[in-house]
């Protein structure tokens, strides 16, 4: 028996529940991981508020977490007890003591990286990774737009896309987040809810314009983000 965090019926922070769970021994592919940090997203808000759907009722809500391997399932080999490892996505149900995951789904945490900094960036580093290397593969000379760029992935967006050489214009909502984006990397910052963001950034190309658009604000920018 483990605590977990579960959630019977959608709302706001109080529908979660510190509970008692059953956990099983690990089967043939599996591992049992005891969770020493596990990361918060937007994403599992959405969830517990029901605007997004799990696939049943009740859940345990979370999608990342670092931990240590406990026990492994029968025959597996290339994960072992003791071993430090991260994850995110699915199967969703990191908060939570400890659970059993797929061993493939797991990577090894290095001993020199603070397990709590790993489960805080690992889905958002993953999704960064995707913006930048699969979606559309940033390249020194490219100039790039981010929108939410003091947010969690947009932080790593900018601070990776100055890394790989290219020019990053961001966008924030106030003027404590421009200090920080410009901290992660952006070249230049819009307060687009002040600055008409579209004039600024063709300003700063001389009417060129962007290579690439990252936009996780929505209904406020998502209408003007072509120029």
């Amino acid at each position: 028996m483990v605590k977990a965090i579960r959630v019977h019926e959608h709302g706001g922070p109080e529908v979660l529940n510190w509970e008692d769970v059953e956990i099983e021994e690990p089967k043939e592919g599996e591992i049992r991981v005891k969770n020493k940090a596990i990361g918060i997203n937007f994403l599992d808000v959405y969830f517990r508020k029901g605007d997004f759907k799990t696939a049943t009722m009740p859940y345990i809500p979370g999608m990342e977490a670092v931990g240590v391997v406990m026990a492994v399932g029968p025959g597996l080999t290339g994960r072992q007890i003791g071993d430090v490892v991260a994850y995110a996505g699915y199967p969703m149900g990191s908060y939570t003591e400890e659970q059993i995951l797929p061993a493939n789904v797991v990577v090894p945490v290095p001993s020199s990286l603070d397990p709590v900094l790993a489960a805080s960036v690992i889905l958002k580093g993953m999704t960064a990774y995707y913006l930048l290397h699969r979606c559309f593969k940033v390249e020194p000379g490219h100039t790039i737009l981010v929108h939410a760029a003091s947010g969690g992935t947009g932080s790593l967006l900018c601070q990776w896309a100055n890394a790989l050489g290219a020019t990053v214009i961001g966008t924030v909502s106030t003027e404590e987040k421009e200090s920080q984006a410009k901290e992660d990397g952006c070249h230049h910052v819009i307060i687009y809810n002040i600055e008409d963001f579209v004039a600024v950034v063709n300003t700063i190309t001389s009417g060129i314009g962007v290579d690439v658009v990252y936009d996780s604000v929505g209904k406020d920018t998502f209408q003007v983000r072509i120029f």
